[in-house]
């Protein structure tokens, strides 16, 4: 478990430090078909499926003359900010329906909704497959046996939201002295991945898809209240007049649909399979999917 789990989070978290050259939103350069016009996608990069297919769309786009920049955000809400205000063109992978409504109420006026590219996305808390609990109401009275700690991610995240505002208040895990340890998403795998090979007991916030739900021996508590959202689907987001200034990708954006299978795959290149090379991941899943980019021009 160590030696290959191990490795991914590192490399995961190798990723995160990435820093690629930016340039203006929407600026012009000499280039190929498109002018060298320049798209900016925003990601946070410790949340893969944004990472994935932010360079799904570098690649695609790439490929068609477009210069592509991905800035690295660490936090939803500069993300969100810079969306509106038109420094970052498109979000390829947002959450609005749920873990993202509340910046979709502040900024909505000022971003597009290109579409959902995977519909059934949702927040999850977990622990190891072999834990005793099922679902959140079975944690009423067991804080004591972890600390009173759940394991969260970024302080800014929607799901680090949902957990405080929602789950903690609706199953009275306040009362018996639970609390969310914010963090970062390589620090939650990190003590997840001690806490399975210890053979310990933990409770972390997770999501899906994500590829970590795979990589290790996880279960997923039942939320009877809903307290966690319902699912929902992942969308591309873009400033507002996107579709005026780019109609060609808007058009392909909207067309583009992941099923569980195709992000998976894509998913586990970009993360697993090249964890140090995310654009040599998205080469290799394309090499096997080449009918899934005809579909993006209709």
């Amino acid at each position: 478990m160590i030696g290959t789990t191990g490795k991914r989070i590192g490399a995961a978290t190798a990723v995160l430090t990435l820093t690629l050259g930016l340039t203006a939103c929407g600026s012009s350069e000499e280039g190929g078909d498109s002018g060298g016009e320049t798209i900016t996608l925003g990601i946070i990069p410790s949340w893969t499926d944004g990472l994935s297919t932010a360079y799904l769309w570098k690649n695609i786009l790439e490929e068609d003359g477009y210069t592509v920049e991905i800035e690295e955000i660490n936090d939803a809400a500069p993300l969100y900010t810079g969306l509106a205000e038109g420094d970052i063109d498109v979000y390829p992978s947002a959450w609005p329906e749920v873990t993202h409504k509340s910046y979709m109420d502040e900024y909505g006026d000022d971003i597009e909704d290109l579409g959902a590219y995977y519909d059934d996305a949702k927040l999850t808390m977990a622990v190891p497959e072999d834990s005793d609990l099922k679902s959140i109401e079975d944690l009423v009275g067991k804080s004591a046996d972890y600390d009173g700690k759940i394991v969260g991610i970024e302080a800014g995240a929607g799901l680090t939201k949902a957990v405080q505002e929602q789950v903690i208040p609706e199953y009275g895990l306040d009362a018996d002295g639970w609390e969310l340890q914010t963090s970062s998403t390589p620090a939650m795998l990190n003590a997840l991945e001690e806490a399975v090979d210890a053979k310990e007991d933990i409770v972390v916030t997770l999501w899906r898809p994500f590829w970590a739900n795979n990589a290790f021996p996880v279960r997923d508590l039942e939320d009877p209240k809903g307290a966690l959202g319902e699912p929902e689907g992942l969308h591309e987001l873009a400033t507002a007049g996107f579709s005026e200034e780019f109609p060609e990708v808007a058009e392909m954006m909207a067309n583009a649909k992941l099923d569980d299978e195709q992000y998976g795959t894509l998913e586990d290149q970009v993360v697993n399979q090249n964890p140090d090379d995310p654009a040599a991941g998205v080469e290799a899943w394309l090499a096997d999917n080449q009918d899934w980019v005809d579909t993006l021009k209709g």
